[in-house]
């Protein structure tokens, strides 16, 4: 089974003790470590997979917390690169009633952002792998250059690239440059994950599956539509696999995204996924994947924070049993 390479921020949560209240009125929070590209990673180690995040954290506190927390989760932390140059980021996350979010980001500057292209080990990554990344830290930064080329040295040495732009706009100076800086990296992936929310946002076209065939450009092998609770559907080899989602009590939506692409690419790790076999591979397997990436889901939003809440196999099993 090969290995998960998660590139990106690893930041602190810090979640409200109330919910239903704005974030200028919560009075206590609790932190909790996060980031999508870490929660995914976080994720597949759960589940029993292998998973390295790389990444540059500040030679703080939270730092620390954040390293010790992925180990916990059983990431493997030696490639995350420490620097004096800037703080670990922090999020901030107000809870409405119906456990949807609002973040306030405290990230200019941050130390994820300072990873440079040289810091990125290109010898990594081999067959059988995956290179999973998202959006935030593609604003213009040395981050953005670090993840061209651990996509193009992924790429060259034939692993499997993953692609969720997780947009989150109030980090971007306006939503045009967020739109065209996803549109550029997708045809640099091998799947795409994409939520009801971004579709429209991302490709400018209304009509949903015209929408979802314009994702399909470069390498772009399969695409995966989200839907929340109503579940997802995988898009491959010109066929629809949909699968339905699992009813549960929410208490906290973050990180649940990443736990359904998590378990995703958990199960596609275990099928020996590569670019040149991904077609037929997701073909075969994808609405197993798909229950089994909606469980991961739905279980993770039972719990608070993304980390903390990520699912055992057996509580993915129970969940899909019924």
């Amino acid at each position: 089974m090969g290995t998960l390479f998660s590139i990106g921020e690893v930041l602190i949560d810090f979640i409200p003790m109330q919910k239903g209240q704005a974030l200028k009125d919560v009075v206590s929070f609790e932190r909790a470590p996060g980031g999508a590209p870490a929660n995914v990673a976080a994720a597949v180690a759960k589940l029993g997979g292998t998973s390295v995040m790389l990444t540059k954290l500040g030679a703080d506190a939270f730092g620390d917390f954040l390293i010790e927390k992925l180990d916990e989760a059983g990431v493997e932390t030696a490639h995350i690169i420490r620097t004096n140059e800037a703080n670990t980021a922090l999020a901030f996350v107000s809870l409405r009633e119906d456990g949807e979010r609002d973040f306030s980001f405290y990230r200019k500057p941050c130390a994820d952002l300072l990873m440079t292209a040289d810091e990125v080990d290109e010898s990594l990554f081999a067959s059988g792998d995956i290179l999973h990344f998202c959006s935030v830290d593609l604003v213009e930064s040395p981050m953005k250059q670090a993840h061209v080329k651990a996509i193009e040295s992924a790429a060259k040495n034939g692993s499997f690239i993953s692609f969720d732009p997780n947009v989150r706009l109030p980090l971007w100076e306006s939503p045009e440059a967020c739109r065209e800086t996803i549109l550029s990296f997708i045809p640099t992936a091998n799947l795409v994950k994409i939520s009801d929310e971004e579709l429209e946002f991302i490709t400018g076209i209304s009509d949903e599956q015209a929408a979802i065939d314009s994702l399909f450009t470069g390498r772009v092998q399969a695409v995966v539509y989200t839907r929340g609770a109503d579940g997802a559907t995988l898009f491959v080899n010109g066929i629809a696999i949909q699968a339905d989602g699992f009813s549960v009590e929410v208490q906290d939506t973050t990180g649940a995204g990443d736990a359904f692409i998590g378990g995703f690419l958990f199960k596609a790790l275990e099928a020996g996924i590569t670019p040149a076999n991904s077609r037929n591979v997701l073909e075969k397997n994808g609405e197993d994947i798909l229950r089994f990436a909606n469980a991961s889901g739905a279980v993770t939003t039972t719990g608070k924070g993304a980390i903390s809440s990520l699912p055992s196999l057996e509580q993915i099993h129970q969940m899909i049993k019924g």
